[in-house]
């Protein structure tokens, strides 16, 4: 069995020593296979803020995918954040914004939906939902495939529904046809795990909440994601894992089965 952590939102900057530590023995103890970062690396995109966020990333014991989120652009410094919007980010994560982690377990694919000229709403264009088709298109029938997004595709809660990603509708249904399985995100720091109907296969929206920062969604604690990857029997397990203050250590808190969907479309 494969296992992938998922952490979103660090907003380092904001960050607190105590759920840092649990969150690094969580990962001593579960010996993640891959460490999914999906955007909001930093407060405020400041180099101090990635260096910390790097080094703190690299003790996870496990390769990173990341990709920015709408914090990882410098809002305050505007000649930096339009001459240069990512210059900080890749010199801490690489200049790679859409990176791809390919194994015999997993096709991992991140997205970048972040836009310089945009202080939160995130966007795809029709060329990044073609390359992401694309890459879904060649995955072999045991790996897990995984789109790695910063703003959410699908939400739960009406108040929510103006974070979605500009161009969702055509995403997941492009997505859906290339056999996408998880669409992992953050933003709205709300952890949840969504399957959706209605397009060409059923797939599953993944959202990780805050996984350090003291930025919390009121009545939701710091959360991160574990999933399990078991391709001989085809099944993969989303766990949320929660911060609990009492224990000062992350526990289990829901655990979802999944069957991805491996008929070809129209079968």
């Amino acid at each position: 069995m494969s296992v992938l952590l998922h952490i979103s939102d660090t907003h380092f900057g904001t960050e607190q020593a105590p759920v840092m530590a649990a969150l690094l023995d969580l990962a001593a103890r579960q010996q993640p296979d891959l460490v999914v970062l999906s955007g909001d690396i930093t407060q405020r995109a400041r180099p101090a803020q990635f260096q910390a966020a790097r080094a703190f990333v690299d003790r996870l014991g496990a390769p990173v995918l990341a990709i920015p989120g709408n914090h990882d652009i410098p809002l305050l410094d505007l000649r930096e954040r339009l001459t240069r919007p990512y210059a900080r980010y890749a010199a801490a994560f690489g200049t790679d914004l859409e990176p791809v982690i390919a194994a015999p377990e997993w096709l991992v694919i991140g997205a970048n939906t972040t836009r310089a000229w945009r202080h939160r709403n995130g966007d795809l264009s029709i060329a990044q939902i073609d390359r992401v088709a694309r890459l879904l298109g060649s995955a072999d029938p045991g790996q897990l495939r995984v789109v790695v997004v910063h703003q959410p595709l699908a939400v739960t809660e009406p108040r929510d529904r103006h974070h979605l990603l500009r161009g969702h509708d055509e995403a997941l249904r492009v997505w859906a046809e290339a056999g996408a399985d998880l669409l992992l995100g953050g933003h709205i720091h709300l952890p949840y795990t969504l399957a959706l109907h209605g397009q060409a296969r059923r797939l599953w929206v993944v959202q990780a909440g805050t996984a350090v920062s003291s930025r919390l969604r009121p009545g939701v604690p710091n959360s991160v994601n574990i999933v399990r990857w078991a391709p001989a029997q085809e099944r993969c397990r989303v766990e949320r894992w929660d911060f609990l203050v009492r224990e000062q250590a992350f526990a289990r808190t829901l655990a979802t089965t999944l069957q991805p969907d491996r008929e070809p479309v129209g079968a």
